[in-house]
């Protein structure tokens, strides 16, 4: 059987991979399909810098929720993710999801509010939906973590 210990390993490798695409999307590709948008839609044009800031921010969340995870790993690999160092690495996970969460609504109020058709905006409600779950759900998973290591500790001052 697969274990979490012999998981650890190739995860990390794929992290890395994600974090080095990210950034060449942050650097590259998203600074550039914007200034493209621009130049084909002049009309458009002033939603170049908006548009590239607002994506590279989530970008850079989606790397710290890639760092923090990689911490995490490093605490399952070491037997020590029942420890208060975790909870810290759980929070600014749940701090970058929220960050972006708040990006993502003023985005949707935005384009809600300035759109012609239900498409985007429907897009964007989706996300929104979604990224509401995932940032519930590390909180719920943060409380499950705080739980078992304080079930840990109690254990550990029994024995």
């Amino acid at each position: 059987m697969f274990t979490a210990q012999r998981a650890v390993a190739p995860l990390k490798a794929f992290l890395v991979l994600l974090f080095g695409i990210l950034v060449l999307f942050q650097v590259m590709s998203l600074p550039g399909q914007f200034a493209h948008m621009a130049r084909e839609n002049p009309d458009l044009a002033y939603l170049r810098w908006p548009a590239t800031a607002v994506s590279v921010f989530w970008v850079l969340c989606i790397q710290v929720v890639i760092v923090c995870t990689w911490k995490l790993l490093t605490l399952v690999k070491k037997d020590r993710i029942f420890s208060e160092a975790s909870l810290s690495w759980v929070d600014a996970i749940v701090w970058a999801i929220a960050a972006a969460w708040v990006v993502l609504v003023g985005v949707f109020l935005y384009v809600g509010f300035n759109a012609n058709d239900p498409g985007l905006p429907l897009l964007l409600f989706l996300l929104v939906t979604g990224v509401t779950v995932l940032g519930l759900l590390m909180v719920v998973m943060r409380e499950l973590l705080r739980q078992a290591t304080t079930l840990r500790t109690d254990m550990e001052a029994v024995i």
